[in-house]
This record gives C-alpha cells, structure tokens and sequence, in this order.
C-alpha cells in the first residue's frame, strides 16, 4: 500500500506563466528551429544530408520554455546531445539486426553517462534513440552523426538561446556553463 501512495504527488502544479514569458518562449523556439531547418531543407535538399531531427523538438522546450533548469543549461544540451549521439551509433553498430537490443541499451546508456558526466539533457534519450531506429540516410552517417546533425544543430540552437533569452530584463540564460 505504501508503493501506491507515493504516486499521490505531494506538491500543488506549479503556476502558469505570463503572456510575455510565453512570447519569448514561442519567438525563442521558432527562431532556434527556423536555421537548423532551413539548412535541412533548403541547403541541403537533394544530398545524404541531415541536419534536424526530433530530439532538438524536445530541446526547443528546455532552451527557449524552461531556460532556468539544470536539464536546459549549454553544459547538457551539448553535452547529453553529443554523447547520446554516439552512444547510440554505437549500439546501432554493435547490434544492427537486433534493433530490439540496441534501441533499450542506447537509451538506458545513455541516461546512465549523461548522469556521470553531469550533462544530462531529457532529449539526449531522444537522440540515442534516433541513431537506431533512424532512417538508411541516418545510419549512413556512422558517427558523424554526433557531429552533424546532432553537434551543429546543438550548437545553434544554443547560439540563439544565448541571444534570444537575454533579450527581455527579466530572463537570464545560462544559469552556468560547467
């Protein structure tokens, strides 16, 4: 009975946020998707390329939604994105007729060095995830991967983030670097 009464919760849902907070959130995602977009779509449109995929979805709320938390820092976003990234080609590689295998081991392991590392990033799961049950034009990539898409398209989403959050008087980003 005790297991079941922790699933209560023990604290009230926190409360909304304001019209303005609201705006820069919205203008902060769609100006750090709009490039990493563009450049998939546009420049690179009919090659093997890459350049969005989900995970940087997820991302887009931390960075430019929740910009004050831990998970939503330049540390975690670069960090949980990168090494995600490469261990889920690696897991992709090590059991590529087994995608049952590799998808739970990329992800489990994943979470596990985001932990150690201290870069934990909730899309970082994502991204592991997609480098196995990712497309032929992914798995293609090998671990370049971990670099373009997932490092490039990281780093400029972090770009605006730096831009954009410091932009109004009441929002601060980043809380840290390291």
């Amino acid at each position: 009975m005790r297991y079941f009464q922790k699933m209560k919760g023990v604290t009230q849902s926190p409360p909304g946020v304001s019209l303005k907070e609201i705006g820069w959130s919205w203008a902060g995602a769609f100006l750090g998707i709009l490039p990493v977009a563009y450049i998939n779509y546009i420049l690179f449109a009919g090659t093997d390329l890459v350049m969005i995929i989900g995970s940087f979805g997820a991302s887009a709320v931390l960075v430019y939604g929740a910009i004050r938390s831990p998970l939503a820092q330049p540390r975690n976003l670069i960090g949980g994105h990168v090494l995600s990234a490469i261990i889920g080609v690696a897991a992709y590689k090590v059991f590529p007729d087994q995608l049952w295998l590799a998808a739970p081991i990329a992800v489990a392991t994943a979470i596990a060095v985001m932990h150690a590392t201290k870069t934990l990033h909730p899309p970082g799961g994502a991204t592991a995830l997609i480098a196995v049950i990712g497309s032929p034009q992914i798995h293609s990539l090998g671990y370049l991967y971990a670099l373009v898409p997932v490092g490039v398209g990281a780093l400029i989403m972090l770009v605006v983030a730096l831009l954009i959050n410091n932009i109004p008087n009441h929002r601060r980003y980043p809380e840290f670097w390291f």
